[in-house]
C-alpha cells in the first residue's frame, strides 16, 4: 500500500525592489490620469479643483490727509522692461535669470495750490481784476497698473528654479515693477506734462473768476 505525497512547493518568487518603486510609479500616473479625465468630465469637473476663499480681515484706516492740489494732467505709459542677471563664472542654464515685462502705468501732473499766500493773489478794488502766482506744476508718483501689466517671458538658470522651491514668494517680479516705475517717471519728465499740467489749470481758474464776475485775470508760474 503506497502513503500519498503531497506536491513539492517550489521556492517563493521575490519581486525586486526597483519593480516595487516602479509599480507605485505606474500606479501614480494612472490615478492623476484618470483624475485629469474625470475632471473634464461633465457634473464632475470639481472633483479634482480648487476653491479660492477670500479671508483677508477689514481695512483700517490709518491716516487722512487733507489734499490742496489741482490734478490738472495725467498720462498713460507703456515700457518694456529686459532684465537680466548673470552669474560671473558660470553659464546661464546653471545659475542666471532674465525677465521680459509689459509695464504699464499712470502719472499725474499737479499744481499744488495749498502753497499760496496773500501775496500770490492779488485783486484790485473794484474786484474786476485779479492775478494769481502759482507754484510750478510738479508730477506725481507713477503707478503702476497691475491688470495692463504682465510678464511675456521668464529665464531662470537651475539654481534659481531649486531656490524657488524654498522661497515665499517664487518667481518674484518686484524687481522689474521697479524697473518699469522708473522708466515710467523718466517718460514722464520728458513728455511735457507739467506744461500741459499748467495749461489746464490756467484755463480752470480764469474760467472760474470771469464766471465771478472778474474781467481781466493774470496767471503766472514760479517757485
Amino acid at each position: 500500500m503506497t502513503t500519498p505525497t503531497s506536491p513539492v512547493k517550489g521556492p517563493i518568487a521575490r519581486v525586486p525592489g526597483w519593480a516595487k518603486v516602479l509599480g507605485a510609479v505606474v500606479l501614480l500616473l494612472v490615478v492623476l490620469f484618470a483624475g485629469i479625465r474625470l475632471s473634464v468630465l461633465p457634473g464632475l469637473k470639481d472633483l479634482f479643483g480648487t476653491e479660492t476663499e477670500d479671508r483677508s480681515g477689514p481695512a483700517l484706516l490709518e491716516s487722512v490727509q487733507d489734499l490742496s492740489r489741482y490734478d490738472a494732467a495725467s498720462g498713460n505709459f507703456q515700457v518694456v522692461v529686459d532684465l537680466e542677471k548673470d552669474a560671473k563664472f558660470l553659464p546661464d542654464a546653471v545659475r542666471g535669470s532674465r525677465t521680459l515685462y509689459v509695464g504699464a502705468g499712470t502719472v499725474d501732473a499737479y499744481v499744488d495750490l495749498g502753497k499760496l499766500d496773500e501775496d500770490d493773489v492779488r485783486v484790485d478794488d473794484d474786484r474786476t481784476s485779479a492775478t494769481l502766482r502759482l507754484p510750478h506744476a510738479r508730477l506725481g508718483k507713477p503707478a503702476l497698473d497691475p491688470e495692463r501689466s504682465y510678464a511675456v517671458s521668464k529665464q531662470r538658470g537651475l539654481f534659481d528654479r531649486l531656490g524657488d522651491l524654498f522661497s515665499d514668494n517664487p518667481g518674484s517680479e518686484q524687481a522689474v515693477q521697479k524697473l518699469a516705475v522708473r522708466h515710467i517717471g523718466d517718460a514722464a519728465k520728458e513728455s511735457g506734462l507739467t506744461t500741459r499740467a499748467e495749461t489746464n489749470t490756467t484755463e480752470m481758474l480764469e474760467g472760474l473768476l470771469r464766471s465771478l464776475g472778474f474781467e481781466k485775470v493774470r496767471i503766472s508760474y514760479g517757485d
